[in-house]
């Protein structure tokens, strides 16, 4: 077996994981801490959480986290990105992201600022997600150089080692990079992230399953190594369908669009969107058995029913959840 065959293949369970965004009002954040109870009852690997560009939710983003690390037992994720930061402040953020107990980092580039354009200057002293994944691992490594760890079988016995590691996620676009001249170029950036220290790949929506698992096959024949998780929303509306595809510049599925329009009744629409994600989670599950990213919209039905139609909550966690 080949190391891409064997990093394909080393989970031997799907996971599945969240993603959250900081809530922006009083209402916002009573609808999330809500459904955050019902997802954390779902015991899903880790959940992460968005970071505004130019820092605009640096203090909610944090309160998020802390609440994950201080009640719950779920590995938090901290979002970072390369837009408006000096070295000296993208150091200070995760050094702050540290000291609180974050472990876990997903590391964008990001967009440019509302206003902004690709030909602005906006990105700061940190050009790409690469040189974030390796300020990351250079302030961890700086913070904490070592670490005393039990030996097993030798009581009060201490071993000194290096110290501990992060895990540090990045992007992946199974449909192209929106600024990316090709496929060639896509990979030969995720190999680069990877060069960097990235340890986790997860991808823009897509919503056709042949899109995800084409890109990993790719992937893998380029010589990425790290696992690959898909990242799906289930899309409960023909409106937030549009929305969606105006923010991530993903090509309109059609066939989709089609099916939520011919629903006259808001639950008729969102039994379309969650069927649509079920049957894309198990078409990618079933053949790359890496997990599922679910994109939540602060919401918990529907990924909770994503979970349940994909097989992936077992009985415990579905009297949880």
């Amino acid at each position: 077996m080949n190391s891409a065959t064997a990093a394909a293949t080393t989970v031997e369970r799907p996971t599945f994981s969240f993603e959250l965004y900081p809530p922006r009002s009083a209402a916002a954040e009573e609808t999330l801490l809500a459904s955050l109870e019902h997802l954390v009852a779902a015991g899903p690997e880790f959940i992460s959480v968005t970071y505004g560009a130019n820092g605009s939710s640096r203090s909610s983003s944090l309160a998020v986290l802390l609440r994950l690390l201080a009640e719950t037992d779920v590995k938090a994720m901290a979002h970072l990105t390369c837009v408006g930061s000096s070295y000296a402040d993208a150091t200070r953020l995760i050094r702050e992201f540290l000291d609180a107990g974050v472990t876990s980092f997903l590391a964008l580039r990001g967009d440019p600022p509302a206003g902004s354009g690709e030909g602005d200057r906006f990105l700061g002293d940190l050009g790409s997600a690469g040189e974030l994944v390796q300020l990351i691992h250079r302030v961890q490594a700086e913070r904490e150089q070592f670490s005393l760890n039990d030996v097993p079988g030798f009581p009060g016995a201490k071993r000194l080692s290096s110290g501990h590691k992060v895990t540090i996620a990045v992007a992946a676009f199974p449909n192209g990079h929106p600024r990316s001249r090709s496929v060639e170029q896509d990979l030969d950036t995720l190999l680069a992230k990877e060069a960097a220290g990235a340890n986790l790949a997860i991808t823009q929506l897509f919503f056709h399953a042949d899109d995800y698992l084409r890109f990993v096959d790719q992937a893998r024949a380029a010589g990425v190594t790290m696992r690959i998780l898909p990242g799906i929303m289930p899309v409960v509306s023909a409106q937030r369908l549009r929305r969606i595809v105006e923010l991530t510049d993903e090509k309109l599925p059609t066939d989709l669009l089609r099916a939520l329009e011919a629903e006259e009744t808001p639950d008729g629409q969102k039994a379309v969107g969650i069927q649509h994600a079920i049957d894309l989670g198990n078409a990618v599950i079933s053949s790359d058995r890496a997990g599922l990213h679910l994109y939540t919209f602060n919401q918990h039905e529907a990924v909770l029913e994503v979970l349940r139609g994909t097989g992936l909550l077992t009985p415990v966690t579905l009297e949880n959840s």
